[in-house]
């Protein structure tokens, strides 16, 4: 019996589908690792898709 047919969900128009990324901020920690900050997208909330509405509410947000 096959699988059924899931269509795939939109990517975020504002991340493309990267929801969470890890950025190197200044400076180094006492033990000598670099100090980090994860950065999370604000239009799907760290999931990298979103809802048709959500999608067309970024993309007149972003013209």
């Amino acid at each position: 019996m096959t699988d059924p047919a899931h269509t795939a969900q939109p990517l975020c128009p504002c991340c493309d589908g990267f929801a969470a990324v890890t950025v190197t901020v200044r400076g180094r920690d006492a033990n000598g690792s670099r100090r980090t900050r994860r950065i999370i997208c604000r239009i799907c909330s760290g999931l990298g898709t979103v809802r048709r509405a959500a999608r067309k509410r970024a993309e007149a947000a972003r013209v």
